[in-house]
């Protein structure tokens, strides 16, 4: 081989391994071998995107929020109120003593527990315990005290159900507007289309009904036509016995058991322990000649008893309920 082809050779060769490491640059991308995947000081992901690629959608963060944290869990509408579960019970019943079991034991009970007069778990039956942390509570809020409740010592406890919303208040009549028998109407009175449905099970024929849960007297005729209807403040304790009676006794003018008040136009349908129970005008002060309240409170349980009325209510009842008449209490 002469001189010039040995040459030749030699720069082909040269040419081959050129290429070669020019290859193996080219594949290794240039970066440090002793550099792990995980290590902090490698190329961000960003500098690995060839900025010719314009088909690629970008990542967009909407204003206010972290992209790079996905929600825990499900959306959830937070306009309305949050769930609770220490939403306060109420009592189903109007009163309950010794023995009674269910619900409203166990709402009692727990009312009494967060009160601090009874220390025992709620079971559901009204036991001794129960009975003992009532007449507790009933002394140190200056209650009746007798071990059981009823309304004035639930309302204490904050687990009476709410009486406003089963009051029903109808406007007010024009002036000088009548029933169907021609008695003028008081501002909580109604007559016609305007008057509240008689309640389920509560008679037939000509009487009085006389709903406690709605603070509402009707007067019926004897064809079941409600003649007049009207709000009244009937008595703030459990002593307004459920069922039908009939009108006994009537008085012009009575005094109050405790002597305070005088009670006109008084109509009893029922007797106590303490006195009798009926229907009257607006009770006066014996001191001083003034009401005990306004025709505007009727509709609120005011009184220790009997269901007080607005004067014309009490004038059209005074006509309307002669002896014997039926009154069913609702």
């Amino acid at each position: 081989m002469n001189p010039t082809e040995n040459r030749t050779l030699l720069m082909s060769g040269v040419g081959i391994v050129a290429a070669a490491i020019l290859v193996v640059a080219l594949v290794s991308g240039g970066s440090d071998t002793s550099t792990s995947p995980n290590d902090s000081t490698s190329t961000s992901s960003s500098s690995l995107v060839d900025s010719s690629l314009v088909d690629i959608e970008p990542v967009t963060t909407v204003p206010g929020t972290d992209s790079s944290i996905a929600p825990a869990t499900d959306p959830v509408d937070i306009t309305g109120e949050e769930p609770t579960s220490d939403e306060p019970c109420v009592l189903t019943v109007r009163s309950l003593a010794g023995g009674d079991t269910g619900p409203s034991v166990t709402c009692l009970q727990e009312a009494l527990i967060v009160a601090g007069f009874l220390n025992s778990a709620a079971t559901g039956v009204y036991d001794n315990a129960t009975a003992t942390a009532v007449e507790k509570l009933q002394t140190d809020r200056d209650l009746y005290v007798d071990g059981k409740t009823g309304r004035e010592t639930a309302l204490s406890l904050g687990v009476w159900p709410d009486e406003a919303s089963l009051v029903i208040h109808t406007p007010p009549p024009a002036p000088g507007a009548v029933d169907l028998l021609g008695y003028e109407l008081s501002s909580v009175a109604t007559s016609g289309p305007d008057t509240p449905p008689l309640p389920p099970n509560s008679g037939s024929g000509r009487r009085l009904v006389y709903e406690r849960a709605g603070q509402r007297i009707w007067a019926v005729g004897e064809d079941n036509v409600v003649i007049r209807s009207w709000l009244v403040s009937g008595s703030k304790y459990n002593n307004e016995t459920p069922g039908s009676h009939a009108v006994y006794s009537r008085s012009d003018v009575s005094t109050a058991w405790n002597g305070k008040a005088f009670l006109y136009k008084m109509v009893r349908w029922l007797k106590t322990d303490i006195g009798a129970i009926g229907f009257h005008a607006l009770p006066i002060h014996r001191s001083d000649n003034t009401p005990y309240q306004t025709d505007a409170e009727l509709g609120t349980r005011l009184s220790g008893g009997c269901q007080r009325q607005a004067n014309l209510d009490a004038d059209f009842t005074w006509d309307f309920a002669q002896i014997g008449t039926p009154v069913i209490v609702i």
